[in-house]
Formats: C-alpha cells, structure tokens, sequence
C-alpha cells in the first residue's frame, strides 16, 4: 500500500500505541483474562503491521493463527483454571520484580531514543538483487490464498470447527476429573 508519509508514520505510530498498551496490559493486568485479551490486542497490531509493507497475506494468515487460533487457546485455558490458588500467595512487590521493572524501564527509553532517529518511510525490504526471489514468492503466495480463500475455505473452516469442538470437549473432560 502506498500511503503519503504522514499518513505512514500516524499509522506505524497508532499501531505501535496498541503494541505498548497491549504489552503493558500483559503484564500489568493481574486478572489472568485480561492478560490474555491484552496479548490479542498485541497479536492484531503486530498482524496489522503487514499491511503497509503491502504483505496482506501474512497479515491475513497472523490475524488467522495467532489471534483465531493461539490467543482463543490461551482464552479457554485461562478462563478454565482454577484462578483462585494464585491469588491466595500474591505479593505486591519481590526483588525479581524490581530488577525486571529496572531493565524493561531501560530497554523502554533507550526504544525512545532511538526510534525519532530510524526514517521509517525510506526502509527499503527488499535488495535488487532479491526482487526476482521475491517476485516468485509473491506469486505462490497468492496462489496459496486464492486456493485457499476459494477451494479450500470449506475444509479449512470445518477443519477449524472440529479443533475448537474438541478443544472444548477436552476441557470438559478435564474439569470433571
């Protein structure tokens, strides 16, 4: 997608937003369920970012596996465990915590400060000499999405209906033992 700059950079900008909200509510939500659609809002920014670099099916297949599939996972784990034996031994504030707050505040502003200096826009993602490589990747990967958004969308999704049924009826037997 060929975006003016401005319009580029409010982009990356507001998607970037949504990854450091999102992170920060991974990890500083205590409630596990919370954690966990915090980390699908990460998933679905770091899929979006696809967008710009004109790689749509990538950013399709993420949205599918990482979000549809890996984060509705973590969803039904979490929301079927016990969450009560974890809040009975809650400290407020370890050492360990100390120390990971210490880095993660240092690795956060030196992001900062290098960020305002990298030109977003003038990334070039491919070489000259990789463009014939890329070109004939760009045609099977469409290919690979025409069969699959065409001929195969029935079997995908029924495939896709039968893991969740199975999932949940996993769980199920679980829970009563």
């Amino acid at each position: 997608m060929d975006l003016p700059a401005p319009i580029h950079d409010i982009l990356l900008v507001s998607l970037g937003s949504g990854l450091i909200v999102g992170g920060l509510g991974v990890v500083l939500l205590t409630n596990p369920i919370y954690s966990a659609f915090s980390s699908g809002l990460v998933l679905v920014c770091i899929s979006l970012f696809y967008i710009p670099s004109n790689s749509y099916f990538v950013a399709a297949a993420q949205l599918l596996i990482y979000v549809g599939a890996i984060n509705v996972l973590i969803l039904f784990a979490v929301m079927f465990m016990n969450g009560s034996e974890y809040y009975n031994s809650f400290h407020f504030w370890t050492i360990g915590d100390g120390f990971t707050s210490v880095v993660c505040t240092s690795i956060f502003f030196s992001l900062i400060a290098t960020i305002p200096n990298t030109s977003w826009y003038g990334i070039i993602w491919t070489t000259r000499s990789n463009q014939i490589i890329e070109q004939d990747l760009t045609s099977n990967v469409q290919q690979i999405g025409i069969h699959l958004s065409t001929d195969f969308y029935l079997p995908f999704e029924l495939i896709s209906i039968i893991l969740l049924v199975s999932l949940v009826g996993a769980i199920a037997m679980a829970r009563r033992e």
